[in-house]
């Protein structure tokens, strides 16, 4: 699981359709790949690349969510593949990040996979103790139970990344 900053739901972005428009002016392989930064599956990059152009963010992410509903398992495992174990402050306690390596070894056993979460309604000082917690709830779930979450938790952190990549798209400086 890699969380990559704040964005929450609903929040008004400033400028989102300068964003919007941005990436749908994007060459198709720098669209994809930006994409990919969201999501690891090629087929759900594609997909949303294919639907361009989008008129405004909620169009994409409603995209974005209508292909993560239609990834199959083998695009789930590609995506999956591509996440890493979270970043914690460098202030967290060594006990901190012993545990929760511990905590993913033990969830990627049993599961065969990345623990992925959303921490975006979460405040960072709480991060550790919300992933411990969770990946411990999460270990009680059968395989199809966690096939569920772990795929609405992808839906959940693609939609936050891209809502990231819209707003830094949204900053650069236009082209001279």
């Amino acid at each position: 699981m890699q969380h990559r900053g704040p964005a929450t739901p609903g929040l008004a972005l400033p400028r989102s359709a300068d964003g919007v428009a941005r990436f749908n002016a994007l060459p198709r392989p720098e669209a994809e790949a930006a994409l990919r930064e969201c999501c690891g599956s090629r087929r759900w990059a594609r997909r949303i690349v294919d639907h361009r152009p989008y008129p405004d963010l909620d169009a994409m992410l409603a995209a974005a969510d209508e292909a993560g509903y239609d990834l199959p398992a083998p695009d789930m495992a590609e995506a999956l593949a591509d996440e890493t174990a979270p970043c914690l402050h460098h202030d967290a306690p060594r006990a901190a990040h012993l545990a929760l390596r511990a905590a993913h070894a033990a969830y990627e056993s049993t599961f065969g996979h990345a623990f992925v979460i959303c921490l975006d309604a979460v405040p960072p000082s709480q991060h550790v103790d919300q992933v411990l917690a969770t990946i411990r709830a999460r270990m009680e779930n059968d395989e199809d139970e966690e096939r569920a979450v772990t795929a609405d938790e992808m839906r959940r952190l693609a939609r936050a990344r891209i809502v990231e990549m819209v707003t830094e798209q949204a900053r650069r400086p236009d082209p001279v």
